[in-house]
Order: structure tokens, then sequence, then C-alpha cells
């Protein structure tokens, strides 16, 4: 496949990209207008893209037929003003095909790949799942590189073989080990927009040279994620430090199996959602909501003043 063939060959995956969440009615229904607002709030406040149904969307928890829907909602909402990508969680390597056509029948910028669900494939079939999925859809793809959770490293030689995929564009690196962002500058140059996946550790990732990170956190607070890679693409990794201290706290919600949960009590809190997830997620417990209601609180009585940078 060419890459005058991408259905977005000029698509700019760099900046903070939020996974937004799916917000749900007490019911358990997906809440199209909550979710609409929220889409909208946050890209008024400056996000440079949006991933939608990935890990904190609950993707797994939605039928066939939501999924589909919510991108047609969100493609409504988003209106071309930032890229549009959705994350594809599938089961099987041909309802993930199924999926991605759909997803570009229905107009959105690119997609988001996750390895098979369910089956901890090994690292010879998870290239096949990108490859296939790949030559069957011209949006382009970044390869979601999670081994913590997914159980399989795509590594530097997984990945010169999915080089070969013209459509494959990105990587969303989320081993956790910033050495290996050096490692895929070193070998394949510019081939690939490198974004970190992992929120406590986005600055130090974008210092070594990611192009943009993929946030939780950012659906609580949109503003200081972006103030930080601005910073951090200027060098000013001083000022860069201040918001990024005062931010790790909640930043490290992202890394703990309730992340879904507690982003979505945080949004709460902070106005922007509700806290309504859909089992196997249960709610916080009493506990763990007084922990984050403590850290939202110093969080806001301490929350640094953004103007003082001049970044607009």
């Amino acid at each position: 496949m060419a890459l005058a063939q991408l259905a977005n060959p000029s698509l700019n995956w760099h900046g903070v990209y939020p996974a937004v969440t799916t917000q749900f009615k007490a019911d358990g229904s997906i809440d199209f207008p909550a979710t609409a607002t929220m889409l909208n709030a946050i890209i008024e406040d400056g996000v440079h893209g949006i991933i939608v149904m990935g890990t904190v969307g609950e993707n797994c928890q939605l039928r066939a037929e939501e999924k589909r829907e919510v991108l047609r909602q969100a493609k409504q909402v988003v209106a071309g003003r930032v890229p549009l990508i959705s994350g594809v969680a599938e089961t099987s390597t041909q309802l993930a095909i199924e999926y991605c056509q759909d997803a570009e029948k229905i107009g959105i910028d690119g997609l988001m790949v996750l390895p098979g669900m369910v089956y901890r494939a090994t690292e010879r079939e998870a290239i096949y799942h990108y490859q296939q999925i790949a030559r069957n859809t011209r949006l382009p793809i970044m390869v979601y590189n999670n081994p913590v959770t997914y159980g399989v490293d795509l590594g530097l030689e997984s990945m010169a073989v999915l080089a070969e995929e013209a459509n494959i564009v990105a990587i969303k690196e989320s081993t956790t080990d910033t050495r290996r962002i050096t490692e895929l500058a070193n070998t394949f140059g510019n081939r690939f927009t490198v974004f970190c996946g992992v929120d406590d550790i986005a600055l130090e990732s974008m210092m070594l040279g990611a192009h943009g990170w993929i946030s939780g956190l950012t659906n609580v607070f949109p503003k200081e994620s972006v103030a930080i890679y601005k910073l951090a693409q200027q060098q000013r990794y001083q000022e860069a430090l201040e918001i990024w201290r005062w931010f790790l706290p909640l930043l490290r919600l992202d890394t703990i199996p309730t992340l879904v949960q507690c982003i979505k009590y945080a949004e709460q809190l902070a106005g922007r959602g509700t806290e309504t997830v859909r089992a196997p997620r249960l709610p916080l417990t009493s506990e763990e909501k007084s922990a984050i209601d403590r850290m939202y609180d110093h969080a806001m009585t301490t929350r640094v003043d953004l103007s003082k940078f001049n970044l607009d």
C-alpha cells in the first residue's frame, strides 16, 4: 500500500490526545448528549486530537453497534476541528478488520489498534493481527504497544516488520521503559510518530523525543496537559516541571487497575462527566473516593497559574 493511498495522508498526530471517556446514564445506557458536551469542552480547552473507545472509553464494554454509533456521534461533534481516532479492541482479527472498515466508512481519521483481546498473542501472532488490519483499511494506524497489560511486546524487530505496512504510522509506547523512545528513534528515524501512553512518564518521554501524549487525566485537567506539552516542545523544561510536579499525584491514577473509575470519578469532581461505569467495573469504594477527593482538593488549592507561561 503506497502512502498516497492513505485515507488521511497528511494527518498530523502530534500533541496531547486524551483517551476520552464514554458517558453513561444511571441505567447503563450511553449518554450521548453528555458525551458530546464532554467532547466539545475538551476540544475547546485546546487538545490536539481525540481518541474515543480506548481503555478509558470502555471499548470492551460496548456492543458492536454501540461502538459504531459512538463513532458517528463523535464525528458530528468533533466536526473536523481536531483528528478523531478510534480505539480498536476486538477479540479476533476478522472482527477488528470489520470494525476498522466500518470506521473508515463513517469517516474518522485514524485507528489506535490493540492486539486481539482475551487471547494473549505471541509476538508472531500480534504482528499478523496488525498486518491483516493494515492491509484491509486505508486509515492510518497507531500500534498500541502495552506489554504490561496485554502480555506481548512489539519490540524493535517486530516494528521493523510492521514498518513495511505504509499505513502503520504511529506507536503508542506504553512499555513504561523510556529507553524505548530513544531506541525507536535510533532504529527508525522519523518512520513512526511516537506517543507516550503512560501518564506519569509523559514529560520525560517528550524530553526524549516523543511527539505527543495519549492521556487519561487530560480528561480532568486538559489545559495543564496542553501547557506541559507546549513547554516541552519549546524546551522550557524548568517551567514544565512546575506543572508536572503539581500534576503527578493525579497522573498516577492512570497506572492502576481501577484507572477508568478513578478518571471518571475525577471527571465528576471537575464537573466534566460522571463516575458511572459498566460492569464488570464497579464504582470506587468510599475509601478510594476519599483518597481521590484529597488529591483533587489539593490540586485545586495549589493549581498553577498557567497565564504566567505566555503560551497563547
